[in-house]
């Protein structure tokens, strides 16, 4: 009797189900990182506990027939606090200091970032003066020797305005670059009198946290590693989104790695009928059947998920390391290795497995003994009933996900389309049988007149063999859907976000800065250079607001801007209903993407990027969201509430010569609007670069699921080979059969796919662009049918090559 270790099908499950093992477990690694992730802890270091304000927006929200549900968003800007609450907190007992904390961007002569802090600050770290003194007068600053100056020298530094000159008293040797200036020197250049960024506890013990909270009621208190988010709070903005991106794309994998390895289990025990059949036929029971096949395919998914754990750690950390490397993720984006993954691979993939087995075996350990031999000689001529209904259910759910995502906008037309990729693909794995036969109708007839006799030969083969091909079928389709959906949808983005930007920018000249951003007088000594009409500041920002989708409201953190007055002149977001000239005060414009049950004059609650809650009225409708994101703010409203002065770029109508502007600020220059959409294009594709790295993941999955599910199902068909050649056919025209048979099964599964992508990219592009013209590169398309196609056939043609070199005979069972 065979067994699953027998016949190449232990080692193509194995496979299958080792790879599967990685690609969850990988997936499993960025979860617990984005889970576990905190900034780290640097320049806190001394500090017992850290006070902030709110660094996160909190809102019960509103649902339909159900309880309020509570959530949560983080906060991207530093919320500050009042200095004097640092007298409450030294009260408390065992607090031996309080240090009232800023930070605010310096940039020196030679166009280095550094941080600048007042000179109290440097004893968080704690830095420590490995030459000179402390400064002490409103021109006096302690550099970091790395910053390559002299004590007693003079340098310019850019803090918040144009260049000035300052003397340097002292250096620091160790630490992050930073800047040190006088208390009330930092304050002044930090521009918020009277708050601090944070407040840095050092205690004579363990801090009491309670009583900490109790001196600072409203404000958060930090301890242990959570100090990382206070004194960086890009990790903790980034955390939400990469939880969601590494969810969202592990339960594709789990979804992935159940079509692929279950198909895989299905053909395999269809190839064993015959077995099972003489099984039934001496007596063995139902139960004994499955039990055994489930043991069988148990052992080899034990090894492949322990394996494949292991393995999964160290994929993942590659993936990270290239997020970091590429800076999707921000500096000190952590990664937490631990043997949750791998345990949740493992049991991810014995249960898939063990399933898959059980339910293959139903029916062919149900039938009678003398029903199932003559099914394994002849396949049945119909499908069961409920696979048929089951996969027209599934395909009507996918086409109402279809609509769904026509309908809709921005990130929940994004959110869509996993579902709905997986929703059809699995609709063409129950229905693989009757797309085969009618692939083979179309394809057969082509594979007639190509070849006559090989062809009749493939058409009957695919023929008489729908269910594997259907089988056969599915990893392809699903290659080529998954591939195509994923990689399209994100083209069609950047395309469209390049695009809007590239229509909607007025500017002739944008002044943008090699460093972290321009001086606020930056805008205004444009104005005053001859020739120019409008100089229109932007600084970018990330908002909180409730967003309606699919009937209910969601928190969700928007990418904002808030422009200068004059920001009609400079850009053109196609405002569709309302003014971009109303912006003052707590107006607001929004994208479609995000107005919906909003319209001109509505007021809805925003917080500001450090958490200020204002009530915004809205003054304008605009459809460029991409381009020009999601929410557009007065200048004036965004700068009182952002963690730096610095404007990120200003857009000038006018071809002025700016050199005047240019040279009076450090790392200031001026570009041509193509450049800086150049710009814009190459960040977009980078924002992109996670859905790749992931995508790509996936999709080799894929093809490795597809090469092992061809190549078994070729090796089963030995004995079909021998009784080829016994009856007169060549070893040549044996090979002809089955090229175009693949040329039948592949195209098969090829123009399902492709027809998926056809289906749901353009859906996708409607709800992102409002026309059905995804971004498609044919290079793109080739690339993925090539390597289908290329995988297919190589793992069709191989095995059977090997088979058809030997000298085989039938084996009459």
């Amino acid at each position: 009797m065979r067994r699953l270790e027998g016949k190449g099908a232990f080692a193509g499950v194995f496979a299958a189900l080792l790879f599967a093992a990685v690609l969850v477990g990988a997936c499993g690694v960025l979860l617990e990182s984005a889970l576990r992730a905190h900034a780290p802890v640097d320049r806190y270091a001394a500090a017992d506990a850290v006070v902030t304000g709110p660094q996160n927006v909190t809102q019960r929200m509103k649902r339909v027939g159900d309880d309020p549900e509570t959530q949560s968003r983080p906060l991207a800007e530093r919320a500050r606090v009042p200095v004097a609450a640092a007298g409450a907190l030294r009260s408390v007992p065992g607090v031996r200091a309080v240090v009232a904390d800023v930070s605010f961007p310096v940039l020196t002569s030679t166009g280095r970032a550094v941080t600048g802090h007042g000179w109290e600050s440097a004893a968080l770290r704690p830095f420590k003066l490995s030459e000179g003194r402390a400064p002490q007068g409103p021109d006096e600053v302690v550099l970091s020797r790395s910053a390559g100056v002299r004590a007693g020298s003079t340098v310019r530094l850019q803090a918040g305005g144009a260049p000035r000159a300052y003397r340097v008293t002292g250096l620091v040797s160790s630490g992050p670059a930073a800047a040190f200036f006088t208390t009330a020197t930092a304050a002044a250049l930090n521009g918020h009198p009277g708050q601090a960024d944070a407040l840095a506890v050092l205690t004579r013990g363990k801090p009491d946290a309670g009583e900490l909270r109790k001196a600072a009621p409203g404000l958060t208190v930090a301890t242990g590693a959570a100090r990382g988010d206070a004194e960086d709070r890009a990790v903790a903005a980034a955390r939400p989104d990469i939880v969601e991106i590494a969810g969202s794309f592990g339960g594709v994998a789990v979804m992935t790695a159940l079509v692929v390895v279950g198909g895989l289990i299905v053909l395999s025990v269809r190839e064993r009928g015959r077995e099972f059949a003489l099984l039934r036929a001496v007596g063995a029971t139902p139960w004994q059947v499955r039990g055994r096949l489930v043991r069988e395919t148990a052992r080899a998914a034990v090894p492949a998920g322990l394996i494949g754990g292991v393995l999964s750690l160290g994929a993942g950390a590659a993936m990270h390391a290239a997020m970091v490397r590429e800076g999707v993720l921000p500096d000190g984006f952590g990664l937490s290795l631990t043997p949750l993954p791998a345990l949740a691979a493992l049991a991810v993939t014995v249960l898939a497995a063990t399933a898959s087995a059980l339910l293959a075996s139903l029916r062919v350990s149900r039938i009678r003994p003398v029903q199932a031999l003559g099914e394994s000689a002849a396949e049945p001529p119909r499908l069961p009933r409920w696979r048929v209904v089951t996969g027209i259910v599934l395909l009507v759910a996918g086409a109402n996900a279809l609509g769904v995502a026509a309908v809709t906008t921005g990130p929940t037309a994004s959110a869509s389309l996993g579902g709905l990729v997986m929703a059809l693909v699995v609709s063409v794995a129950l229905l693989g049988p009757l797309l085969a036969r009618a692939g083979e109708r179309v394809l057969g007839r082509a594979a007639a007149a190509l070849s006559p006799v090989a062809g009749r030969l493939a058409r009957h083969a695919a023929s008489a063999a729908a269910l594997r091909a259907g089988s056969i079928m599915t990893p392809v389709t699903l290659a080529v859907a998954f591939a195509g959906v994923q990689l399209f949808a994100q083209s069609t983005i950047a395309h469209a976000t390049t695009a809007q930007f590239a229509a909607g920018n007025r500017a002739d000249q944008v002044i943008v800065a090699s460093g972290p951003g321009l001086p606020q007088s930056a805008a205004e000594a444009a104005r005053r250079v001859p020739g120019v009409t409008a100089a229109t500041p932007v600084k970018r920002t990330t908002v909180v607001m409730a967003v309606k989708e699919l009937g209910e409201k969601n928190l969700r953190s928007l990418t904002a801007q808030g422009v200068g007055a004059d920001a009609a002149a400079t850009m053109d977001p196609k405002v569709a209903s309302g003014r971009l000239g109303a912006l003052r005060g707590n107006a607001v414009a929004l994208s479609r993407d995000v107005a919906a049950g909003l319209h001109v004059g509505s007021t809805a609650p925003l917080w500001l990027g450090d958490g200020t809650r204002i009530d915004a009225r809205v003054v304008a409708v605009y459809e460029r969201g991409l381009g020009f994101g999601d929410v557009l703010l007065p200048y004036d409203l965004v700068a009182a509430h952002s963690s730096t002065s610095l404007d990120d770029h200003v857009l000038v109508r006018g071809h002025a010569d700016l050199r005047s502007v240019t040279a009076a600020y450090l790392g200031a220059q001026a570009v041509g609007r193509d450049a800086f959409g150049a710009r814009l294009s190459d960040e977009t594709r980078l924002q992109g670069f996670i859905n790749y790295v992931v995508v790509g993941a996936i999709a080799g999955f894929i093809v490795i699921g597809l090469v092992t599910t061809l190549a078994l199902a070729t090796g089963a068909r030995r004995r079909e080979f021998a009784l080829l050649r016994l009856v007169g056919a060549t070893r040549r025209q044996v090979l002809r059969m089955l090229r175009l048979e693949a040329l039948i099964v592949l195209g098969t599964g090829a123009a399902a796919g492709s027809l998926i992508v056809a289906v749901v990219v353009p859906a996708f592009a409607t709800a992102v662009t409002g026309l059905p013209l995804p971004a498609v590169s044919p290079v793109t398309c080739a690339a993925i049918l090539a390597t289908v196609a290329g995988s297919g056939a190589a793992a069709v043609l191989l095995p059977a090559r090997a088979m058809l070199r030997r000298r085989t005979s039938p084996r009459i069972h």
